[in-house]
C-alpha cells in the first residue's frame, strides 16, 4: 500500500480548511484516511497559526515509508527541515498552452508576417515611385538647359 501524507479539503465554499492526513494513495482526496496528523487554514495571515502538524507522527510514518504531497512537503520542510528535504519541482510543461492557442498564435504569427512583407513591398514601391519621380525633374531640367 502506497501512503501519502497529503491535504483533504473541508470548509465551506470559498473558505477552505485542510486536513494534514495519511491516506492510502488511491483514496480519494476528501476520502477515507487511516490518521489526521494536522491542520492547514489558509484563510489565517502567513504569520500567524496557518499550520499545526504533529512532527512526532510525521517523523513516524515518514518511517514507515509515507510521502509527503508537494505542498505538505514545503509545510514539514519549514517546520523541521531534517525530517524532510523539500527540494522545488518544475514543470516546464504547465505554462505553455493548449493546442488550439498554439494554433491561434501560429495563425496570427502568419498573418503578422505577410502583413510585413506587404507593408515592406509597399515601401520598396513608395521608393522606387520617389526615385523616379526625383530623376524625372533632373532629366527635365537637363532637357532645358539643352533647349536654351
Amino acid at each position: 500500500m502506497a501512503l501519502k501524507i497529503r491535504l483533504a479539503r473541508g470548509g465551506a465554499k470559498k473558505r477552505p480548511y485542510y486536513r494534514i492526513v495519511v491516506a492510502d494513495s488511491r483514496m480519494p482526496r476528501d476520502g477515507r484516511f487511516i490518521e489526521k496528523i494536522g491542520t492547514y487554514n489558509p484563510m489565517l495571515p502567513k504569520d500567524g497559526e496557518r499550520v499545526t502538524l504533529d512532527m512526532e507522527k510525521v517523523k513516524s510514518w515518514i518511517a514507515k515509508g509515507a510521502k509527503p504531497s508537494d505542498r505538505v512537503g514545503r509545510f514539514i520542510s519549514q517546520i523541521d527541515a531534517e525530517v524532510w528535504k523539500w527540494e522545488a519541482s518544475n514543470n516546464p510543461n504547465k505554462g505553455k498552452p493548449g493546442v488550439k492557442a498554439q494554433e491561434r498564435l501560429a495563425e496570427k504569427a502568419e498573418k503578422e508576417a505577410e502583413r510585413k512583407a506587404a507593408e515592406e513591398e509597399a515601401k520598396a514601391a513608395a521608393a522606387e515611385a520617389e526615385a523616379a519621380a526625383a530623376e524625372a525633374p533632373a532629366e527635365e531640367a537637363a532637357a532645358e538647359e539643352a533647349s536654351e
